[in-house]
């Protein structure tokens, strides 16, 4: 006797992933939808370079980034002032077009009672970036990532960056930077010490809907 109960299909997520092989016979029909014969000498070798540049570009989503937090320092002797990062570069790419997102990440929090290697500031953003992407999306997922795991008295992200989705197609607007922030705990609550981030990484433009 069968159920009546419809059967569950798996999450997307949890989809098995493709084979190598099976990824560049992909990019083989992408070529051939292009209008080009990945069979000739240029092309040959193409599929392959492919999947490993998408290995490197997407390696984000093997990692787990509140394991890049895990580790933390109370040894300070009583440091309580604001910690910034600023200027860290990142490549990642837009989720709608599949294209480069280039840009650079302010990250900066006021301790609790424990600190973070530098590094892993710039590892958690790089965990987040090298996955397909949008801007605002990428912005919460750093500061509450940092928020949730390290439990500082606030946290403040700001990312600046060119997505070349709206540069090398659409509307082709070259040279346009856009803005997002997300500000937690004291970063949001005290003006003061939103006054002194901005200050600190050179007070970038206009704070964008990130930030509620």
């Amino acid at each position: 006797m069968t159920s009546s109960k419809a059967k569950k299909t798996k999450p997307a997520a949890a989809a098995q992933r493709p084979s190598r092989d099976e990824a560049e016979a992909a990019v083989r029909v992408l070529l051939r939808w292009a209008g080009d014969d990945p069979q000739r000498e240029g092309l040959i070798d193409t599929p392959g370079r492919v999947v490993r540049a998408y290995e490197e570009f997407f390696a984000g989503y093997q990692v787990d980034p509140r394991e890049i937090l895990a580790r933390t320092f109370s040894e300070v002797d009583g440091y309580d002032e604001m910690i910034v990062l600023k200027d860290i570069r990142f490549e990642s790419y837009c989720e709608h077009h599949m294209v480069p997102i280039i840009g650079r990440a302010h990250v900066a929090y006021l301790p609790g009672h424990r600190v973070v290697g530098i590094s892993k500031l710039a590892r958690l953003v790089d965990a987040f970036a090298k996955r397909l992407q949008i801007q605002e999306k990428m912005t919460v997922q750093i500061a509450d990532t940092l928020n949730d795991v390290l439990q500082p008295e606030g946290v403040g992200v700001i990312l600046e960056a060119a997505h070349q989705c709206m540069s090398t197609r659409g509307v082709h607007k070259a040279g346009v930077t856009m803005v997002t922030s997300r500000m937690l705990g004291t970063f949001r609550t005290d003006p003061s010490t939103r006054r002194e981030f901005l200050a600190i990484v050179g007070n970038p433009g206009v704070v964008s809907v990130a930030n509620t």
